[in-house]
């Protein structure tokens, strides 16, 4: 087939960008062909249409695609946008296009594609035996990290950071990344050439991009295998953006030591930004406790609580933050008022990096820079000495304020090639194009008075069209009037149109001026934008100055209006919580509903907690509560208590629920048991572990067997602070040969048949499930829970003596238990 010359720019720009969907730039419209039309028209509800008959094709306009973009990435496709880089004319045949961007699930900085309050982060994975190297950068901000970390770390990191896109060595096994991808939707795998992550290649990517000849003075040893995925990383972004990196002005080393451990099952179980009803924020933990009003403080504060703090120093520095705007009303106030007018800076500042910043954007950028006076008033002087350090790190900008202030007008408009956005007094050669234009249509006036004195016709007028240029028109009944040096230029029904050689120089000049006025306008626009785009290291450390500002606002603000306290942080193995509340159920249930509860936890009051008591009476919701105090504490929050001291924490484990994951082959009991192992093979001394009903996965012998082994390697083995709770109330019995264990129940009061849950937490154990009354309310037939009842009035009589008991001086076992209701076995040695 022959093509024809644009077609052949399509296929040109299509060959470089294998793999991906190309969208064509013509006139108005992106055009798609082929395949690419075919799997657009499926995905976009497009019409399918053709070229010459023959060539598939389908489109839409120009301006509705970042609506069509958000869709084409949403069902993991990857786009290159080629567009028309010259002005069509009368002399350009075929005007020049190239490929400016390709767009995957993590290189977007477009507004309109990304969720304002959440990151956005594009990873890559580099592997040397053991080891990982991983890298991540959110491409918005200008946050720039990268760690070795051990393999089978990966997957969590992957998941705390809601990696969206993940780069891996085409060499390298995609299986070390799937169980990510089974855990999260909106988790992609883009395989690159080896040849990216190779170790020199890499380094000098970085080496090259920060200016530097070696990585030591960020923290790092030239030979980390994370550097091979950061200058993986780097070239990759570089394929896809076209512009310049210039934001990305460090690449900082991330250290777990410095934050308590979370993994990807406690975040699950936990619900600490995703609601395990729906996968939705609302109901999560950071959805209750967000009272940020910046979406840099919001992206901020779901770091901070993905990776609370683990050093003593740090966290007391945040609570005093915290502590001196929770108290100052009128302070806090002003400051979220300040803050509530601030735009959102990084990624203001990355869209002018990379070159994609509009005047509006611009215009965001002065609007914030002009509210950072005010702010900075008001925070100097504070007590607090991370207020301090903040107020001495807020870059005022001034310098980068005024000229963006005295160059764009005060509502520019949506594009630079539209005019109109500088202010007039700015550039002198502007002004004067400008005082051509203005004039010539005055000239315009005074030429249509003259032309109507001189030739006697009082309805002729001058107009101007785009296609025609200037004219003068003359309707039919003065015809005879009109001049020999008129020009017959346009007939019309009821007119004609005409030009004269004056007319048409004139016409000439004033166009002329207007052009070069617009494209000086924008030549200006590009430098004043080119100038943000120098500033952007000052203007990230403004943001990030900015966005902590609220966050601890923030949450002042959920301290003083939910009534938290501030939480005591020592380094003795203690958890001591006073009335303390659930976080999340005291903000969706009615006021009064949640029921407070205590918690003691140490060398004295015990280590392992061991909670027993019927279903919906509150025991899995009073052991995530105590793991949420202890996390909110940890990321430097006060807590939902009336008065808190909390052990410092490396880790917090959970094994809650039950969850089959069938695509990995794994049952509900091997999720169980290989979260359990996972707690028993990393938990420390200064773990805080919580575990909801071990061992209820399979047949009631090996379900208790199980979790009597479990509660006794925590006890003796690990010695960490342990919430178990648990419906074998056989295990109530270790307390008699562990010395670190408590057992708890959760009260219930029986009245007439009636049971009534009290949601309170009391020492000691209980011995009655109530699972039938359960069962009833959940609306079992009579029939079926009448049965049940005389079921188990003949169990219990069948099992009313109890064995012998054993010797005493060595520990129970589940063995020795078979005194207890259904555990009973035969007597091998009947009298």
């Amino acid at each position: 087939m022959n093509l024809t010359p644009m077609m052949q720019q399509y296929q040109a720009a299509k060959a470089q960008h294998p793999g991906t969907l190309l969208l064509f730039r013509m006139g108005d419209f992106y055009e798609l062909f082929y395949d690419d039309a075919e799997t657009a028209a499926r995905t976009l509800h497009l019409t399918l249409t053709s070229r010459d008959g023959q060539v598939p094709m389908a489109g839409f306009p120009h301006h509705s695609l970042e609506t069509y973009l958000r869709r084409l990435i949403e069902a993991g496709l990857r786009v290159a946008i080629c567009e028309q880089v010259e002005e069509p004319s009368a002399t350009t045949r075929l005007v020049r296009r190239e490929v400016v961007r390709v767009v995957t699930p993590g290189t977007l900085v477009e507004e309109g594609l990304l969720d304002p309050r959440e990151a956005n982060h594009l990873a890559a994975v580099s592997l040397s035996g053991q080891r990982v190297g991983l890298a991540w950068v959110e491409l918005t901000t200008g946050q720039f990290s990268a760690v070795d970390i051990d393999r089978d770390q990966l997957i969590d990191e992957l998941l705390r950071l809601d990696v969206r896109e993940c780069l891996l060595a085409e060499s390298e096994p995609v299986e070390l990344l799937q169980p990510a991808q089974s855990a999260s939707s909106r988790f992609s795998i883009t395989q690159r050439p080896d040849w990216t992550f190779h170790a020199d290649t890499s380094l000098q990517a970085l080496r090259q991009h920060f200016g530097v000849h070696t990585l030591a003075g960020f923290g790092f040893s030239d030979d980390q295998v994370c550097l091979r995925a950061a200058g993986a990383l780097l070239q990759y972004l570089k394929e896809t953006l076209f512009s310049s990196l210039g934001h990305l002005s460090r690449l900082q080393p991330y250290s777990p030591a410095d934050t308590l451990v979370l993994d990807a099952v406690t975040c699950r179980s936990l619900e600490l930004t995703r609601s395990m009803r729906d996968g939705s924020r609302e109901g999560a933990l950071l959805d209750c406790i967000d009272r940020t009003v910046t979406a840099m403080g919001a992206r901020l504060l779901q770091q901070w609580l993905l990776a609370p703090l683990r050093q003593q120093s740090a966290i007391e520095t945040r609570l005093d933050a915290v502590d001196e705007l929770r108290c100052q009303h009128g302070f806090r106030t002003e400051l979220r008022d300040a803050l509530k007018r601030c735009r959102d800076l990084p990624r203001l500042t990355t869209r002018a990096s990379t070159g994609r910043a509009g005047p509006r954007d611009l215009a965001a950028v002065a609007e914030t820079l002009k509210l950072l006076p005010a702010i900075k008033a008001l925070i100097t002087g504070r007590a607090a000495t991370r207020l301090r350090q903040l107020e001495a790190d807020l870059d005022l900008c001034p310098d980068l304020r005024q000229r963006l202030e005295t160059t764009l007008v005060d509502q520019p408009p949506a594009t630079a090639r539209d005019g109109g956005l500088i202010r007039s007094g700015c550039h002198a050669e502007l002004d004067q194009l400008r005082d051509i234009s203005r004039g010539g249509k005055e000239w315009i006036a005074r030429f249509q008075a003259q032309e109507i004195e001189r030739t006697g016709i009082p309805t002729l007028k001058v107009g101007f069209n785009k296609v025609f240029g200037y004219y003068i028109e003359v309707t039919h009944a003065h015809g005879s009037k009109v001049p020999a040096d008129y020009q017959r230029k346009q007939t019309l029904k009821n007119a004609e149109r005409y030009v004269t050689p004056e007319l048409k120089a004139h016409e000439e000049k004033v166009l002329r001026a207007d052009e070069q006025a617009r494209q000086l306008e924008y030549d200006l626009f590009v430098e004043l934008r080119d100038q943000v785009a120098t500033a952007a290291k000052r203007l990230l450390q403004t943001a990030a100055v900015l966005a902590e500002l609220d966050v601890i606002a923030g949450l002042a603000e959920l301290a003083d209006t939910q009534d938290y306290c501030r939480p005591v942080v020592t380094t003795d193995r203690i958890l001591n919580i006073r009335r303390g509340r659930h976080p999340v159920l005291e903000q969706f249930l009615p006021a009064g509903t949640v029921v407070p509860n205590d918690t003691r936890m140490s060398e004295e009051d015990g280590l392992v907690l061991l909670i027993t008591g019927p279903n919906m009476a509150g025991k899995s919701t009073y052991i995530r509560q105590v793991a949420l105090v202890t996390l909110l504490a940890h990321m430097g929050s006060f807590v939902p208590a009336e008065s808190a001291t909390i052990g410092l924490t490396d880790r917090i484990f959970t094994r809650v629920g039950a969850s089959d994951e069938l695509a990995r082959g794994q049952s509900t009991f091997m999720v169980e048991m290989t979260e359990t192992a996972n707690i028993l093979n990393n938990a420390t001394g200064q773990s805080l572990v919580i575990l909801d009903e071990v061992g209820r996965g399979t047949s009631t012998y090996d379900g208790l067997a199980l979790a009597w082994s479990v509660a006794e390697h925590l006890h003796d083995e690990l010695g960490c602070r342990t919430l178990f709770a648990t419906h074998y109330h056989e295990l109530t019995q270790l307390a008699a040969s562990l010395p670190l264990l408590r057992n708890y129940n959760v009260r219930v009061v029986e009245d007439g048949g009636t049971v009534v849950f009290l949601h309170e937490i009391a020492p000691g154990p209980t011995d009655q499930s109530y699972g039938i009354h359960v069962a009833e309310l959940a609306g079992l037939p009579s029939s079926v829970v009448q049965r049940a009842r005389q079921v188990l009035r003949q169990l219990e009589e069948q099992h009313l003596e109890a064995r012998s008991p054993r010797r005493a001086g060595r520990r129970r076992s589940p063995v020795d238990l078979a005194q207890a209701g259904l555990f009973d076995e035969p007597d091998p040695n009947p009298d």
